[in-house]
């Protein structure tokens, strides 16, 4: 029965070309009622540009989604900074921790003992400066009101009914208000990012329905992205008003922006106060409305017009959906294949409005602030790497840039604390400064990543030019990555305090060789040694000596442990011994009967409510990698709190993070895996899947990975 199962899913692969819009739009989203947590996000693949929409297709109800996924409008070039008075610098948190070789400079949040009480109260704020600035911004909101400027409540709204077209990256909305039907279209803008809408209804004939424009202030805050606490601190200027078109200059300490609105039809615009805007139509059944954002101040937009925005965004959407890879599970008879397959859809439309821009993305995108819109660096091939397995390798390419433009002070900071080559930082900005972090200044393991990221691309597209245009930052990491071990009197190269391995519950001061960390240091090593022979350059004695001598991975009662000293390994927050053979190919040497016993210690022993969105994922890749496929498919989908996915298709992990991109990516990077391949995988479709006949996977575009 397998065999046959598996020869219909060659059979149907070979012959059948997918229907991909079929696919696409039998996973779209509808709602019949206002749900705080399900607001829809739009935006062109790349554009890095998410305007957040809830059931009214603007942003009326932003109250009601407050405490939920709040409604936001936030571009990637939209950040603003608090002044520093005091001048602030990192090294105002910096302090020498004790390593094997003397000590090195870290900035964690809190100050060492032994300070006078000056400079520990300087430290303190220091700290929380450089954590909290720069920030993202929301842009702005536009949503319905009353035509006195009173908030419309979610109790005025009926027969709610909304659908998020995800092949045209069009959102239709309809409801009814005092009594009359309304009708909104919304699309994603671009040049410059913005949305255009139109809006039907008898309502806007009589002057019955108005619209608003507000501004919030910068808020340094978690999760306070839309909220204005200080309106004295941030200006809105009118500077420009005619017949159909307002400009308006926003300006907050040093952050500068234009907002630009225009209009068809017969309508009333007026100031209501320092940042709220009044649009009041009156003699028409339809209006058009274009809301434009530009990092320049003084950019005029005048609108193309709404039919031709949505061509615009549909010939967009239409081109991100048939030049990557798609997956198909209809047919299936596994219970789970319909609820995976709309959490494979949602999250490439998510990944590409939220993680595809120039810039690595923060946790929760362009939706809302989480670590203050910040970049958390060890989680980039979460939100990214899976864009080359799906038949995206551009986007990974260009993102890869950002590495290459932070290299000289990822250089500095390791010159500071001994080692070559380039330490990346791990909760930064587009400056790419550390921000200080008991954490985070002492994670070593996004410091592969760029190896692991350009390796990807290099699969992807292979060649001299890819080897070329990467060669500096692989080698920057690969010399950091080779002298950040210490030789010990064991001959073996060993990773040693202060640090803290990607399962953050250990102390930095007592953590030794954790085994993810070994595996992907002499993987990503090897990967380096390959691009130097590419390139017709001699090995690195070097990188030679780290791929050879790293120290073996730590046993403990004959599984793999997570570090090499008690506690071997806590069963709570992330699961991360299991990317040794999962997230990576397995080591030469990597025993799978102890692999295979530690994924079932694993599974049966872990606080699950402690997991985060991607742990289910690597919990996936490592039982597809081990062929137990069953396993593979049920840990994927495991019914944990922290492993769901809402109508909108974000990963919810709680109150605190209501969406958290990492997950989806961990998701799609798994997919990609079990239904595309991997290297050295059994010769069949979809090795990831059981071929026991209830599982019908039909794929098209995707890469193997390594």
């Amino acid at each position: 029965m397998a065999v046959l199962a598996s020869c219909l899913v060659t059979t149907l692969a070979a012959a059948e070309k997918l229907d991909r819009e079929a696919i696409v739009r039998r996973n779209q989203p509808v709602l019949e009622k206002a749900d705080k947590l399900t607001p829809f996000g739009l935006g062109l693949p790349g554009a890095d540009f998410v305007f957040t929409a809830d059931v009214t297709g603007l942003q009326t109800l932003a109250d009601f989604h407050r405490d939920g996924q709040d409604l936001n409008t936030m571009a990637g070039w939209a950040w603003h900074e608090f002044p520093n008075p005091e001048n602030f610098t990192l090294a105002d948190c910096t302090a020498p921790h004790a390593h094997l070789d003397g000590t090195q400079p870290y900035s964690p949040m809190n100050p060492p003992a032994g300070l006078s009480a000056e400079k520990t109260e300087r430290w303190k704020k220091a700290a929380a400066w450089l954590r909290a600035n720069p920030h993202r911004i929301s842009l702005g909101r536009i949503g319905f009101v009353h035509p006195d400027g009173s908030a419309i409540a979610v109790t005025d709204l009926t027969k709610i009914h909304q659908e998020m077209d995800l092949w045209s990256g069009v959102l239709h909305s309809s409801f009814v208000i005092d009594g009359s039907e309304v009708k909104v279209t919304t699309v994603p803008a671009t040049g410059p990012e913005g949305i255009a809408t139109r809006i039907e209804s008898g309502l806007l004939e009589d002057g019955r329905l108005a619209l608003q424009l507000d501004f919030p202030g910068p808020s340094g805050e978690w999760g306070a992205t839309g909220k204005d606490s200080n309106p004295d601190a941030h200006r809105s200027e009118l500077t420009s008003s005619e017949p159909n078109h307002a400009l308006i200059a926003r300006s907050m300490d040093g952050t500068r922006y234009a907002t630009d609105l225009t209009w068809t039809g017969t309508a009333a615009f007026e100031k209501q106060g320092p940042h709220r805007f009044l649009l009041k139509p009156h003699g028409v059944k339809s209006l058009d409305v274009h809301l434009a954002f530009s990092p320049d101040p003084k950019a005029s937009n005048k609108s193309p017009g709404f039919d031709a925005t949505i061509a615009t965004c549909r010939k967009t959407w239409l081109d991100y959906w048939t030049r990557g890879g798609i997956v198909d599970f209809s047919g299936s008879t596994d219970p789970h294949a319909k609820e995976l397959e709309r959490r494979v859809i949602l999250s490439l439309y998510l990944a590409a409005i939220h993680c595809a821009g120039p810039n690595p993305p923060q946790e929760t995108g362009n939706a809302r602030n989480s670590w203050f819109g910040k970049f958390h660096m060890e989680m980039l091939p979460w939100h990214a790497a899976h864009f080359a397995l799906w038949g995206h390798p551009e986007i990974l390419d260009r993102q890869l840039h950002y590495y290459r433009r932070i290299l000289p002070k990822a250089r500095e900071t390791a010159a500071s604390q001994g080692c070559k080559g380039a330490r990346w930082p791990k909760m930064t900005d587009p400056s790419g400064s550390e921000s200080p972090s008991d954490i985070g200044v002492f994670l070593a393991w996004q410091q592969p990543h760029p190896i692991y990221l350009a390796e990807l691309v290099r699969r992807a597209k292979p060649g001299n030019e890819t080897l070329t245009k990467h060669r500096e930052i692989v080698f920057a990491s690969a010399d950091f990555l080779a002298s950040f071990p210490h030789r010990e009197a064991d001959g073996k190269l060993h990773l040693v305090p202060p640090l803290i391995p990607a399962q953050e519950c250990y102390k930095p001061a007592e953590t030794r060789d954790p085994a993810y960390e070994l595996a992907y240091f002499r993987w990503a090593i090897g990967i380096a040694r390959q691009w130097r022979a590419d390139l017709g350059e001699a090995p690195d004695p070097a990188w030679e000596s780290a791929w050879k001598d790293l120290a073996p991975l730590p046993v403990v009662e004959d599984r793999y442990a997570t570090v090499s000293g008690p506690p071997f390994t806590l069963y709570h927050d992330h699961p991360c011994v299991l990317m040794i053979c999962g997230w990576l190919p397995p080591a030469a040497d990597l025993d799978k009967q102890r692999f295979s016993r530690t994924f079932d210690d694993i599974a049966a022993k872990w606080e699950w409510p402690t997991t985060w969105g991607w742990d289910p994922p690597v919990l996936a890749m490592a039982a597809a990698r081990i062929g137990r496929t069953s396993d593979a498919v049920n840990e994927l989908l495991r019914d944990t709190p922290r492993n769901g996915y809402l109508a909108n298709g974000h990963n919810y992990l709680d109150t605190r993070l209501p969406l958290y991109l990492p997950g989806n990516g961990g998701l799609l990077h798994a997919v990609a895996m079990m239904a595309g391949g991997w290297d050295g995988a059994p010769d069949r479709p979809a090795p990831g899947f059981p071929a026991d006949g209830t599982w019908r996977v039909r794929v098209e575009g995707l890469l193997p990975a390594p």
